[in-house]
């Protein structure tokens, strides 16, 4: 810092200031000052920063799993948008769902440097004594019902979930089957629920969901013995990877799909309008929840703390080719809801 002083006809104070963006310094001494850092290679050391100040700018991001597709695409966005303001991200992935798992990873929070964590799990595994963020680190949950107690960002589950079900309820269906999620997810419990609700509102039958685990396999596993319910002509399954199983397994069991049996699936991969039909699903705005959580971050590091609270980002149902009136039906002339987005695929 002496050296760039120097070199740029200033008072160390002053490259201090520049360093650090504060305010009271000419954009002429600023551009200076820039220009001797540049000559120099100087960089800020971010050690001697974080002493000074008691601020890391890394948040950290703990979760169970990167291979499903929420999670890794929800993490990728909240890198990069922490990247945006500035901020550095650590990943403390977590083995199990455990609250052994759980403790452990927090835990270790004591020993990194970080602002504030982003935590990607269910949130009832931080309700136990044993568990516990390290104070001074401000907390956002990403999916959870928890907003009485955390800040939460979350994807509006149930709305998501009511569209899919009008959209075949208003193609004519008489009811529609469901793939659900793994009981240990809220997403899937939250999605199940909207499923049931609406068939019951309804007067339709509700008929008895079957277990998945987010995977092609649990989709197409489901899939065998839904196409063997002749009674079955459609199905909301609650994401996309399940969805892909159950599309092979009514191919193979000779079902045509739209025709003999419409699917929707949930989350609105890269890979589901290249599907055989293009799969029509409630597209979660992935990017818009990694930002919602560093803004939230931020905003409570600015010292605007809001507290606990909820945060819902909106769905949207998308509409292809896997979905049509049952056979002998004629197709409706438009979507219940304005909502939906139709694509030609």
């Amino acid at each position: 810092m002496a050296d760039v002083a120097r070199q740029a006809g200033v008072s160390p104070i002053t490259v201090s200031r520049v360093s650090n963006g504060y305010a009271g310094v000419t954009e002429a001494t600023r551009r200076q000052v820039q220009a001797a850092m540049d000559a120099l290679g100087y960089r800020p050391n971010s050690a001697a920063r974080a002493l000074k100040s008691g601020r890391f700018r890394t948040i950290g991001v703990v979760t169970f799993t990167l291979a499903t597709t929420g999670n890794i695409r929800t993490v990728d966005a909240i890198a990069t948008a922490a990247a945006r303001a500035g901020y550095a991200t650590t990943l403390l992935p977590v083995e199990a769902p455990t609250r052994r798992e759980v403790h452990g990873a927090l835990s270790r929070l004591h020993e990194l440097a970080v602002d504030a964590v982003v935590v990607i799990m269910e949130v009832s595994l931080l309700d136990h004594a044993d568990v516990l963020v390290p104070p001074g680190v401000r907390t956002v949950v990403v999916d959870s019902d928890a907003g009485d107690r955390y800040a939460v960002v979350d994807t509006d589950q149930a709305d998501g979930a009511r569209q899919a079900v009008e959209h075949l309820l208003g193609l004519g269906h008489a009811t529609v089957h469901h793939v659900a999620g793994p009981d240990g997810s809220f997403a899937a419990r939250r999605r199940e629920r909207a499923w049931r609700e609406l068939l019951v509102e309804r007067g339709r039958v509700v008929p008895e969901p079957v277990a998945g685990d987010w995977t092609a396999d649990a989709g197409h596993r489901a899939g065998r013995m839904l196409a063997a319910d002749p009674s079955c002509t459609a199905v909301f399954v609650a994401n996309d990877q399940m969805a892909l199983g159950v599309l092979r397994a009514m191919a193979e069991a000779g079902r045509r799909v739209p025709e003999d049996v419409s699917v929707v699936g949930f989350d609105d991969v890269p890979e589901a309008a290249q599907f055989a039909p293009p799969l029509t699903t409630v597209h979660q705005d992935f990017d818009e929840v990694g930002r919602r959580c560093v803004a939230r971050v931020l905003a409570d590091l600015a010292g605007e703390d809001e507290g606990a609270g909820t945060a819902l980002v909106p769905t949207r149902l998308v509409v292809r080719s896997s979905t049509a009136p049952p056979a002998g039906t004629p197709r409706p002339a438009a979507p219940r809801r304005g909502v939906a987005l139709q694509e030609h695929a």
